[in-house]
């Protein structure tokens, strides 16, 4: 049954190999000397401030649970 299921999981993940699409053909000015910035000036500021702040709220998150946890307030006993 083992050797069955790694046959089927072998045959489907196949599929999704192929199924992939070619990449897109790079513009008609790519050899340029002033093409632009490779990723076409797309802005990283905002996604880096939404990840620093998920950043803090996480750790903010496990510094509360931390400090719960080693409450002085109980005895351990």
């Amino acid at each position: 049954m083992k050797k069955f299921a790694l046959i089927i999981t072998l045959i489907i993940l196949s599929n999704v190999v192929v199924l992939a699409q070619a990449p897109p053909p790079p513009p008609a000015d790519a050899g340029a000397a002033n093409s632009g910035p490779v990723g076409n000036g797309a802005p990283i500021g905002s996604g880096l401030t939404i990840m620093l702040a998920m950043f803090a709220a996480y750790g903010g998150k496990k510094a509360l649970d931390a400090s719960k946890n080693n409450d002085p307030g109980e005895d351990e006993n």
